[in-house]
């Protein structure tokens, strides 16, 4: 197949979006497809020598070190960019529209070179035009961005913080309605195809689940592990990700355990991660990094004695895949779909993970503590974890379940457009 992947914005080493699309694209050439990624900035930057990038520029509002700008005269090309100032200006986050009407503008041109359109969670109004041209499209949901949506509100402590809140996620209604028309929707997990036809109201027809890969290769264990080290792959920032309830249960468990934070964040200079590690004293014991390589990853991974996801939800979580991959115990909230990703049996408990409730510190310390405690337990979480990795999540796997999903999709419309000539 001729395939045009759709991504508003790809970062490589941070989110699992941008990790998606790079092994997907992957996995696809592998199966001799062609693939050709159309990316909004950051571009994503170790793209297979056999799959073409197609850079289709934003005006990339959130660029480092200067977000936020303003821009030029001259950097305006079009109608599209003054709308996306006009919309950032208002405090809405207006990329995944502006990307989808630049997109289906190039694809209007290029209609004919290819076979299927998959567009990875940007669900603009101009996937709606690519599909009335009769162009066939899927897309991926990895959760609907309503959940995020709802813990930042509940946050919010002043009503003008929740107006911000409600104003940044705009843009959350348009793609529930551009969902809703697109014929195949494909989920990561069970967990996140239930939610999205909740939040969003689809149709369960719609839902596809294919689950998320790992390079076990290169995510593999290590003999070389550092007594005391946690690591955590979270946007700090985002109270979603629960991060501020990381911190706390490693100040309570620093108490009577040796024990040391690797964060894979990028943190905001002076933002609430920053403000939090300083009022708790542990700046010590919590070491951020970020823009590191896969194999760098895999590294300190495999280094650590325990990871941790403490997310609120999940709609699906690559970091906690790559670490069972690395051999690594897992601890996790019991939220979104992290206790499908590790498994769980009938009592709700885990061969791969200690699984605690989601927002509370005391549980997350106390299963840290049991395990810094357990080096026969962590071995045997590890191991199991290992093993679920390398017979659930294979990027070849993943591809392939895609491409049956690109067969259903231009089968609904063909049958739509033969239906309505």
């Amino acid at each position: 197949m001729r395939i045009a992947l759709l991504s508003y914005r790809t970062k490589e080493h941070c989110g699992g979006q941008g990790v998606y699309v790079r092994h997907l694209s992957r996995g696809l050439a592998d199966l001799g497809h062609e693939v050709e990624i159309f990316s909004g900035q950051p571009y994503p930057e170790d793209v297979d020598p056999r799959v073409r990038l197609t850079k289709v520029p934003s005006m990339d509002f959130f660029r480092e070190p200067d977000p936020f700008r303003t821009p030029r005269p001259g950097e305006f090309r079009s109608a599209v960019d003054v709308l996306e100032y006009a919309l950032t200006l208002t405090g809405c986050f207006a990329e995944p529209l502006t990307f989808g009407l630049r997109a289906s503008k190039i694809l209007k041109r290029r209609a004919a070179d290819f076979d299927v359109v998959h567009d990875n969670q940007s669900l603009g109004y101009g996937l709606l035009t690519i599909m009335r041209r009769g162009m066939p499209l899927a897309a991926t949901v990895h959760h609907p961005i309503t959940r995020d949506r709802k813990v930042e509100l509940a946050e919010a402590t002043t009503w003008r913080r929740r107006l911000s809140v409600a104003r940044w996620y705009g843009f959350v209604p348009m793609q529930a309605r551009v969902a809703r028309r697109i014929p195949i929707v494909l989920a990561v997990a069970g967990t996140s195809a239930a939610d999205s036809v909740a939040d969003f109201d689809l149709d369960a027809d719609q839902m596809r689940v294919v689950p998320l890969g790992v390079d076990t290769e290169t995510f593999a264990p290590s003999e070389q592990r550092v007594p005391g080290r946690i690591v955590a792959i979270a946007s700090a920032d985002k109270p979603l990700k629960g991060v501020a309830h990381l911190l706390e249960a490693v100040a309570k468990v620093r108490t009577d355990h040796d024990v040391h934070l690797e964060l894979v964040s990028h943190l905001e200079p002076g933002g609430t991660t920053e403000q939090r590690i300083a009022e708790l004293g542990i700046a010590d014991a919590v070491h951020v990094v970020s823009g590191i390589s896969d194999d760098e990853l895999a590294s300190l991974l495999a280094s650590a004695e325990v990871m941790c996801v403490p997310s609120l939800y999940e709609g699906f979580s690559l970091p906690t895949v790559e670490a069972m991959s690395c051999g690594t115990p897992v601890v996790a909230s019991r939220a979104g779909a992290l206790p499908e990703v590790v498994g769980t049996d009938e009592s709700g408990a885990s061969e791969c993970a200690l699984l605690v409730e989601p927002g509370d510190p005391e549980a997350l310390a106390a299963a840290i503590r049991t395990l810094m405690d357990a080096p026969d337990e962590r071995a045997r979480l590890g191991a199991a974890g290992r093993r679920r990795a390398l017979e659930r999540y294979s990027w070849t796997a993943v591809a392939e379940a895609t491409v049956a999903a690109y067969s259903e999709a231009i089968e609904a419309s063909a049958g739509h457009h033969h239906r309505n000539p």
